[in-house]
C-alpha cells in the first residue's frame, strides 16, 4: 500500500512540475517535448528521483496506450482541407521518403561504424519517422504563419510514417535474427499487410465507430469514453492481426473527426486533454528509462548519425519526394528542417530490445541521443528557419 502511495504522489509532483516547467520553456523558446524528456532523466537513477526503471516490457505498453491516444488526437484535428492540397506529397514523404531517410542514415552507419547492413537498417529505420507530437506543437505555438499548405504536409507526413518506420523495424529484426526466412517475397508481403490492412481496418473501424458516436444516445460525458474505447479497439486489433494499428487509428480519428454530428466539442477536449497526458507521460516514461551515464559511449557515433540525418538524409528525401508536386523551394527547406524527432524513433528501439537483439540497448542509447540533438538543434531554431524562408510573423 504505501508503495503505491508513494507512486501516486510521484507521478501528482511530477506532472505538476511538467506543467510549470511548459511555462517556463515556452517563454524560453524551448521545445516543450525535450523538456518532458528531461524531467523524466532527472526523476530517473542518475537524477535527483533515484528511480531504477527498466521495464521494456511495460514501457511498450504504455507507450501503445499513448500513441494510440496521440494519434487518434492526430486524425481528429487534422484539418479536411489538407486532404485535396496535401495528401500525395505527405504520402510521399511517408513512404518514399521514410526508405530514403533510412537508408541514406544506414548507410552512413554501415561505413562508419562497420555494421552489416541488417544492423545499419536498425539504426535507420529508428531514427526515419517524423514525430506528429513535435511537429504539431511546433506549428501550432510557433511566432510565424506557416503557408497552409506547408504546415498540411508536414502534419500528415507525421500522422501516416509510423507504419513504414514500423515495418522497416521489424524486417530489420527479422534480418538479424532470422536472416534465412527474411526474402524479397515475404518482405513485400509483410508491406502489403501492414500498409493495406491497416488502412482498411482504420477505414472499417472508423466509420463503425462514428456510427456509434452519432447514433447511440448516451451521455455527453460517455462519448469520449467511447471514442477512446473504440480507438484501442482499432489499434489493438489491427496489431493482433499483424497489420499497422498506427495507419489504422490515424485514418479511423480522421473520418470521425470530419464528420461526428453529436457531442463533437466535447470529444475534442476530451482528447485534446488526453493527447497532453499521453505526451507528458510518454516522453517521461522514454526519458526514465535512460541511464544517461551509460549514453556516453554512444554520444559520438549519434552525433554522426544526427548530422547526417538532419543534413543530409532528411533533406535528400525532402527534395526528392516533393520536388515533383511543384513544392518551392523554399517551402522544401522548411519542411526538411521541420521534420522533428520525437517520441516515435525512441518506442521504435523497444522492439530489438524486447526481440533480444544484441546490443539492443545500445541502439536505443544511440536514438535517444539523436532525438535529443533533433529537438534542440531543429526544435529551437524553427523560428530562425521561418525567418530565414521569409514567413510572416503571426
Amino acid at each position: 500500500m504505501e508503495n503505491t502511495h508513494d507512486s501516486l504522489l510521484l507521478i501528482g509532483v511530477l506532472g505538476i512540475v511538467a506543467i510549470v516547467a511548459s511555462v517556463l520553456a515556452s517563454r524560453l523558446k524551448a521545445p516543450l517535448l525535450l523538456v518532458f524528456l528531461c524531467l523524466g532523466m532527472l526523476a530517473g537513477q542518475d537524477g535527483f528521483g533515484h528511480i531504477a526503471f527498466n521495464d521494456f516490457q511495460l514501457s511498450y505498453f504504455l507507450g501503445s496506450l499513448a500513441l494510440t491516444v496521440i494519434l487518434f488526437n492526430g486524425g481528429l484535428k487534422t484539418e479536411r482541407s489538407f486532404i485535396s492540397i496535401a495528401l500525395w506529397p505527405s504520402v510521399a514523404l511517408a513512404t518514399a521518403g521514410v526508405f530514403i531517410t533510412a537508408a541514406g542514415v544506414g548507410s552512413v552507419a554501415r561505413l562508419l561504424f562497420h555494421l552489416d547492413w541488417a544492423q545499419s537498417l536498425l539504426v535507420g529505420a529508428a531514427v526515419a519517422p517524423t514525430d506528429a507530437a513535435a511537429v504539431a506543437t511546433l506549428l501550432k505555438n510557433g511566432p510565424f504563419k506557416v503557408p497552409h499548405r506547408v504546415a498540411a504536409i508536414l502534419e500528415m507526413e507525421s500522422g501516416l510514417n509510423d507504419p513504414i518506420s514500423v515495418f522497416l523495424m521489424i524486417f530489420a529484426v527479422s534480418l538479424v535474427l532470422h536472416p534465412a526466412d527474411m526474402t524479397i517475397g515475404h518482405a513485400t508481403e509483410l508491406l502489403v499487410r501492414e500498409m493495406v490492412g491497416g488502412a482498411a481496418i482504420g477505414v472499417i473501424g472508423g466509420y463503425a465507430l462514428l456510427f456509434m458516436l452519432n447514433f447511440l444516445k448516451v451521455e455527453p460525458g460517455i462519448t469520449p469514453v467511447l471514442a477512446f474505447a473504440g480507438a484501442l479497439t482499432i489499434f489493438g486489433g489491427a496489431q493482433v492481426l499483424e497489420m499497422s494499428g498506427f495507419m489504422a487509428t490515424y485514418i479511423a480519428g480522421f473520418l470521425v473527426g470530419g464528420r461526428m454530428r453529436r457531442n463533437a466539442a466535447a470529444l475534442q477536449e476530451f482528447f485534446d486533454a488526453f493527447g497532453w497526458i499521453a505526451q507528458i507521460g510518454l516522453f517521461m516514461l522514454l526519458g526514465l528509462l535512460v541511464t544517461p551515464h551509460e549514453l556516453v559511449k554512444v554520444v559520438t557515433p549519434a552525433m554522426v548519425v544526427s548530422v547526417c540525418l538532419i543534413f543530409i538524409a532528411r533533406p535528400l528525401a525532402t527534395f526528392v519526394c516533393l520536388t515533383p508536386f511543384r513544392v518551392s523551394v523554399r517551402d522544401m527547406n522548411f519542411i526538411s528542417w521541420v521534420g522533428l524527432r520525437g517520441a516515435v524513433p525512441i518506442f521504435l528501439t523497444l522492439i530489438p530490445v524486447l526481440a533480444g537483439l544484441p546490443r539492443g540497448y545500445l541502439l536505443f542509447g544511440l536514438v535517444f541521443v539523436v532525438v535529443v540533438t533533433s529537438l534542440i538543434v531543429q526544435g529551437w531554431t524553427v523560428g530562425l528557419a521561418a525567418r530565414l524562408v521569409k514567413y510572416e510573423r503571426k
